[in-house]
């Protein structure tokens, strides 16, 4: 597959693009409260909700939606768990806990459920993120932090699915970007 990098400019229009770009109104947006009790959602989970998760942090209508839910997992939230789990201090009380939460939890990820981003996908998701840096005025981390939404965020969408997130700014300004996607955010 070659990668067409101009298609993907025209597809964001980021020439256009020179100005803050301003955060929706949190009443436009999609909640996890939201989403009625009944039924199973078919969500792809952000990196947040494995970290509040494990933190026992995650509120109720988020908890509820992954316990009912078809859960999809993306291999940018793996690669984002497993440099948290390198990034910790070894010698710290609880980094050996914290290591097997996750190596469990990443073992259990169905291998039909762990989607990846496509060539097509990344050219994309580094022109939003590039977009949202300059606009944005982001700082160096932030770009980084934007780039691997942006590529969970495409991911999702190319798969059909909604993202949930606790990360409700970010994605509403890729989403703002690439119209194609959804989110449920807490």
């Amino acid at each position: 597959m070659s990668i067409d990098l101009g298609a993907a400019l025209r597809r964001v229009k980021t020439e256009k693009r020179s100005t803050q770009i301003p955060l929706r109104p949190r009443n436009t947006l999609v909640a996890a409260e939201d989403i009625p009790p009944a039924g199973r959602a078919a969500l792809m989970l952000d990196t947040n909700v494995y970290i509040h998760s494990a933190a026992g942090r995650l509120p109720a209508a988020a908890a509820a939606l992954v316990d009912r839910g078809l859960l999809f997992h993306c291999t940018v939230c793996v690669a984002e768990l497993a440099t948290g789990v390198a990034n910790a201090n070894p010698a710290r009380a609880g980094w050996k806990a914290m290591r097997d939460h996750y190596t469990a939890l990443i073992a259990k990820m169905p291998p039909t459920r762990l989607l990846t981003p496509g060539e097509d996908t990344w050219a994309l998701a580094g022109i939003i993120a590039g977009t949202l840096a300059r606009c944005q005025n982001f700082a160096p981390h932030q770009r980084k932090e934007c780039l691997n939404d942006a590529l969970i965020y495409l991911t999702a969408a190319k798969a059909g699915l909604p993202v949930l997130t606790a990360n409700r700014d970010d994605f509403d300004l890729i989403q703002q970007l690439a119209q194609a996607g959804d989110f449920v955010y807490f």
